[in-house]
């Protein structure tokens, strides 16, 4: 029977239901806040997988018409996983994997469906709800319920938000998403405006009393579920239990593991452990081999496990020798290549990243076709991670969801840090090539990009560091440890990734398998995570202390104007023809905004001269200046000169010359240059010239001539007798009154006849 249950949390509508969509699943449930909404199925396999991991895929659907769009492409199908996609999968599996219990070898697939994204509520975060639910609701064993929640912080008031609407998000310095049980944190990801280790200690304890409210409000939906449906069925999974007696025989080379741990060279350390472990398979019969095909190497992981964390409890030395809070030999190299617009090299220990910046113009910004309301992105950060950094064979092609995880964490570091478009008006792509990787290899590549932006003259607020920090908690025992590498990563109880300034934090991550992370031992990390990221940034700076004053020589120059809106056209031209015209003229690229934002872009030479063309083309003449144009027509009445591109004026017959002109064409021709001055711009923008340096007309004398005005301004009053035969005629009028025959001229089709006065009637 469907069950529907409505509750409000923190000022926010949301809605729990299940028992009508997918009902041959495990589990199903569907989840909304607002009108956005989200389907959650779980499904598993009836048979155990012969693994000795714990096999679970989550997979997020997004959907198009989600948001009533048809998806672009011939196929106008979903193709390919966007990022956010990639993004969100990631975030309900973090922290659905750790809890389920160990041993658990049945397949496990959820899926996540958008069947409605209202574009103001995000369908993120609320889908580990979902899929807690459809676990629960199929009678799966595992440690529920779990939820995920995003905080926000309004700027102005210093109020937390408990998952922000989009607009809510606008107006944070805070995007912190955590999720987990009612009693602890499993997964952590923020970025964050430069924010102290206090306030964010207080975000995430906010944040820990909302995902008890969310988990509570499951087991009340889960209780009218009962009601309505029965009592829910545990379904028993069998379990991969430990064999007493492979557990005796493998922990009995514990010291062997132990020795073999201690080597500070990964590949050397690796080597020395599978030997070892070959050394205790090998005491196995074959028979033993094939019955315990799988509790073997369960054993054998185990044993190198309690190793590790054993000999750092105990003795405070970890595997490579360091103290806990010690920070591996770190090298800074900029201005790594040449040519490029910028890089990097960063290592520490045998970490080692190249990033790599490329510029461009903003309208190579990445655009998103995502069911969120994010036209683009103009930062693009890339994280790639080869086979050959860990010394390993595979295939190289499409990111896999943890490079897109790691690009993106290195991307919301240093944002909070660019300056904005119209401080610096270019694309920004920076490449993170991992060349060689022992843990924090997303760490290493923050400080290197931090480094290829400085070197290619990216003016960044402040510079940004990061580290990578574990835990260990054994025999009762908790210590924390600074830049972890692999195996501390891999056999540790905690991955805790903070980036930030001087002045605070940008980013964080953390995957937690611990259930005792108190709030005392998170502000221990963060407090050891300051302490180092000062350290890794003083490193940084002593070889890049501060941004390039501007972009190096092989980037492009990019410089923006603004015109006003209302000539954007004139600058385009008919179906793009006078910009195409500047681009293909000057080889420079000139990409205009709505608001009248003009960007060019290309070599120095070739910016300057298309942003002459351009203002030349917006420019409007101004009385008094003044400009030697070409004649492009020729009317009775006088010649359109042209001043600047698509500005005509209109010198009259009268100013063409000195003396009297009968026909335009006796002193000017198409073609002609002409030095003119501007005398009047009317309200419709028609322009008025007057010629400089005018010649005599001809068969003027120079004096006998016919003279329009003193010095040729028509705007003085003509004064005293015309000359030679007009004598005795004043300021250009007959003595009857009459119209001067150079004002009739103006109006008459045929210069040798006089045209007849019209007559009104009264």
């Amino acid at each position: 029977m469907k069950v529907s249950k409505t509750f409000e949390l923190y000022g926010k509508t949301y809605v729990l239901e299940s028992g009508e969509l997918a009902k041959q699943a495990t589990g199903a449930a569907l989840v909304k806040q607002g009108d956005t909404t989200m389907l959650l199925t779980a499904v598993v396999s009836k048979e155990r997988k012969n693994y000795d991991f714990f096999p679970l895929t989550v997979d997020f659907n997004e959907k198009m018409y989600a948001v009533g769009r048809i998806p672009g492409g011939y196929l106008k199908r979903e193709g390919r996983p966007s990022e956010k996609a990639t993004l969100t999968a990631r975030m309900i599996d973090r922290p659905i994997r750790p809890s389920f219990p160990a041993g658990f070898r049945n397949e496990v697939q959820i899926v996540a469906t958008s069947l409605v994204a209202d574009q103001k509520n995000p369908f993120d975060v609320i889908c580990t709800m979902g899929a807690s639910l459809a676990l629960t609701l199929g009678g799966v064993p595992f440690e529920g319920p779990l939820a995920c929640v995003r905080i926000g912080r309004n700027k102005e008031t210093g109020e937390f938000i408990v998952n922000p609407t989009y607009e809510e998000r606008e107006n944070s310095d805070l995007d912190l998403e955590l999720a987990g049980t009612r009693d602890f944190i499993s997964m952590v990801e923020a970025s964050a405006d430069e924010v102290s280790e206090d306030d964010m200690l207080a975000a995430m304890a906010f944040g820990q009393e909302a995902i008890g409210a969310f988990c509570d409000a499951q087991l009340a939906f889960v209780e009218e579920w009962e009601q309505a449906n029965g009592p829910i069925v545990a379904k028993e999974y069998p379990l991969d239990e430990p064999v007493p007696e492979v557990h005796e025989r493998v922990f009995a080379h514990y010291d062997e593991m132990a020795a073999a741990l201690r080597d500070a060279d990964k590949l050397s350390r690796i080597g020395k452990v599978e030997a070892l472990k070959e050394q205790i398979r090998a005491e196995f019969t074959e028979d033993e081999q094939l019955a315990w095909d799988r509790e073997i190497p369960v054993e054998l992981k185990a044993l190198e496990k309690k190793a590790m964390r054993t000999m750092v409890v105990e003795t405070g030395e970890r595997v490579d020798g360091r103290a806990a809070d010690e920070i591996r030999p770190i090298m800074v190299k900029g201005n790594y290549l040449p040519l490029v617009h910028g890089s990097g090299l960063f290592q520490r220990g045998q970490t080692q990243v190249l990033s790599v910046l490329a510029l461009g113009m903003l309208n190579e910004w990445q655009r998103l076709d995502t069911i969120e309301p994010v036209e683009g992105k103009r930062y693009m950060h890339h994280y790639n991670f080869p086979p050959f950094c860990t010394g390993e064979t595979g295939r190289i092609g499409s990111p896999k969801r943890r490079e897109i995880g790691h690009g993106n964490l290195a991307e919301r570091a240093l944002l909070p840090v660019l300056p904005s478009e119209e401080e610096f008006p270019y694309a920004i792509r920076v490449v993170s090539e991992v060349m060689e990787s022992n843990g924090s290899s997303s760490m290493a590549s923050t400080c290197a990009s931090c480094l290829a932006l400085m070197d290619g003259g990216v003016p960044i607020k402040r510079p940004v560091s990061g580290i990578a920090m574990g835990l260990i908690q054994e025999e009762g025992k908790t210590v924390v440890l600074s830049d972890i590498q692999g195996l501390e990563d891999f056999l540790g109880d905690m991955d805790f990734k903070v980036t930030g300034t001087e002045q605070g934090i940008t980013a964080m991550q953390m995957d937690n398998k611990a259930t005792g992370l108190t709030q005392e031992i998170l502000a221990a990390a963060l407090e050891q995570a300051k302490q180092g990221r000062a350290f890794i940034l003083d490193k940084m700076l002593e070889v890049v202390p501060e941004p390039r004053l501007s972009v190096r020589p092989t980037a492009p120059q990019i410089v923006s104007i603004h015109i006003n809106p209302d000539k954007i056209r004139d600058v385009i031209g008919s179906g793009g023809k006078v910009i195409r015209g500047i681009q293909d003229e000057t080889g420079a690229s000139v990409d205009i905004q709505e608001d009248g934002t003009v960007f060019i872009g290309g070599d120095e030479a070739a910016v300057t001269a298309a942003k002459e063309k351009i203002e030349l083309i917006v420019k409007v003449p101004e009385v008094g200046e003044e400009y030697t144009g070409r004649v492009v027509s020729i009317q009775p009445f006088g010649a359109f000169v042209n001043l600047l591109p698509g500005k005509d004026g209109l010198l009259h017959i009268s100013r063409v010359a000195v003396g009297r002109v009968d026909k335009v064409e006796d002193v000017l021709n198409i073609g002609d240059e002409v030095k003119v001055k501007v005398i009047e711009v009317d309200e419709k923008g028609k322009i008025s010239l007057d010629r400089l340096e005018k010649p005599h007309a001809p068969g003027d004398s120079g004096n006998g001539g016919r003279a329009y005005g003193r010095g040729g301004d028509r705007g003085e009053r003509r004064g005293g007798p015309r000359p030679g035969r007009n004598a005795g005629r004043h300021d250009g009028r007959r003595e009857s009154g009459a119209p001067y025959r150079g004002e009739l001229d103006r109006d008459r089709g045929d210069r040798g006849e006089r045209r007849p006065r019209r007559h009104h009637d009264a």
